[in-house]
């Protein structure tokens, strides 16, 4: 792994945006570069200290999932090497942690997966017997897998804010009736095709989210990263059926770890508020996070 990158600093091309991870730099009118830095944010909030190799273990597992999901949606890759558009001395900014990719005229949806009832869907079940207004049936407990995956859109938030839970009617009136059903019917379709993948090397796919752009031809395309555990919850095989006898959540392979140490790290003796400045980082939690991402990574592609 190179040393860690908190935010890149190309100066060869224009910079369209930083986002929570990625660093976004526009080539000419048709391209982007997609620099994934060692940034992680939790709560909607981008923590001050990087975890190191986060972005070259994202890219990797982004690249694997573009490659054997290629079948069902085409995706915005162009195949060109990320470092064959920055200066050679940026060279080093953009190898292993990047990707050339098509620009495309993104979708406001996030396009939500859930397989298992899990997080803020196992909140609302139990007050609702619903997640995102979709009824499922009684006696599910927390962790349980869905009689079948739901699909759970979401409009994406400006910087900073959170994501708002939306139905499908919504994502009708905000992209027309024909894109909203290609988009639900993809998503679906790309996560049960992971979900078995996953589950043949030892891992559960619990919820994920997706990305669609329109290409210039009005195609949808997959964009963004893919079944990362920035964007998915992963779970280990072994250890489910324990977790969910016990009504707990299973352990996981994505930001879970550091989303619990922050529920539980006091400031001034009080819990931190979910708004910036993030609390700092411990080095025994950068190295566990760390570790997590990468063993998901290890699985899924050893």
């Amino acid at each position: 792994m190179t040393s860690a990158l908190h935010t890149s600093s190309l100066t060869s091309l224009p910079l369209l945006a930083r986002g929570k991870v990625r660093d976004n730099y526009a080539v000419g009118d048709d391209r982007i570069l997609m620099v994934a830095t060692d940034r992680i944010s939790a709560f909607d909030v981008i923590m001050g200290e990087p975890i190191p190799g986060k972005g070259e273990l994202l890219t990797h597992m982004a690249l694997f999932w573009f490659g054997r999901l290629a079948h069902l949606c085409p995706n915005h890759l162009t195949g060109e090497l990320p470092e064959s558009v920055v200066s050679s001395a940026e060279v080093q900014q953009v190898v292993g942690r990047s990707m050339l990719v098509k620009r495309l005229s993104p979708l406001p949806i996030e396009a939500v997966v859930r397989g298992y009832l899990a997080g803020s869907g196992w909140k609302e079940y139990q007050q609702a017997q619903a997640v995102c207004g979709v009824p499922l049936p009684p006696g599910l407990t927390n962790s349980s897998r869905l009689p079948q995956p739901i699909y759970t859109p979401a409009s994406k938030a400006a910087a900073g804010e959170h994501d708002e839970n939306i139905t499908f009617e919504r994502t009708v009136e905000l992209v027309g009736p024909e894109v909203a059903a290609k988009v639900r019917d993809l998503s679906l379709a790309l996560y049960a095709e992971a979900a078995r993948i996953a589950l043949a090397r030892g891992l559960i796919i619990a919820d994920t989210k997706f990305e669609f752009g329109l290409d210039e031809q009005g195609r949808v395309v997959l964009m963004d990263e893919v079944l990362t555990p920035d964007s998915s919850r992963y779970w280990p095989v072994e250890g489910y059926e324990d977790a969910l006898r016990e009504g707990r959540n299973p352990p996981s392979f994505d930001k879970q770890y550091l989303r619990d140490w922050l529920e539980q790290v006091r400031i001034h003796g009080k819990p931190w508020d979910k708004t910036p400045p993030a609390p700092r980082l411990p080095q025994d939690v950068i190295a566990k996070t760390a570790a997590k991402y990468r063993e998901a990574l290890d699985r899924l592609t050893g």
